[in-house]
């Protein structure tokens, strides 16, 4: 059975028109991505999970976003070669988009759509400190700031949405990880 996430298109970082149709059949691991936030750090964590269960069908797919702050004002070229460079990130990266407000990307209106609650740690204290920093945030179910993770099945249904704060590693992610890896796709 077909998903809309699939068939929503997107472009590589390096331009060529594509959709996430490739990775069906995979657990795959949405993050809006900006390489000078103070989350930044967290592509370590993302390669690294990739690298960790890549192997077992598992895809990270990276959407860079310059909506926060203007923490990812590079070219698709600059933020591909930071990556690379500074991460040695080797996930799939793609061109820059919108991931709030009315230009919103139609995959993050179908990503905040399915899963419109993230599962945070402490329900409200990001978007206080954030706040505290003199900084907008969006109102729920936006997308909160960059680094806020979309979990997608092998079928591609969304079955879990994880705040910003929370990093890749956090046991709370992988073993959502875990979960689908070992779920019977067909169920």
């Amino acid at each position: 059975m077909s998903t809309p996430i699939y068939d929503i298109p997107v472009n590589r970082i390096t331009g060529e028109p594509a959709t996430l149709r490739e990775f069906q059949g995979n657990v795959a691991l949405v993050v809006n991505v900006a390489s000078k936030c103070g989350l930044t750090p967290q592509y370590e964590g993302l390669e690294k999970i990739y690298r960790q269960y890549r192997d077992r069908g598992f895809v990270v797919l990276g959407f860079p976003a310059n909506d926060f702050a203007g923490q990812e004002p590079g070219t698709n070229a600059e933020i591909q070669s930071f990556c690379t460079l500074n991460f040695g990130v080797e996930f799939p990266l793609y061109e820059k988009i919108t991931v709030t407000g009315d230009a919103t990307h139609p995959l993050y209106q179908a990503l905040i759509a399915a899963e419109p609650e993230s599962t945070t740690p402490n329900p409200g204290k990001f978007r206080a400190d954030l706040e505290g920093y003199g900084l907008v945030t969006n109102p729920a179910p936006g997308i909160l700031w960059n680094f806020e993770k979309f979990l997608l099945n092998r079928k591609g249904n969304v079955v879990a949405r994880f705040s910003p704060e929370l990093t890749p590693e956090d046991p709370v992610i992988t073993a959502a990880i875990e979960k689908e890896i070992t779920a019977d796709s067909f169920s």
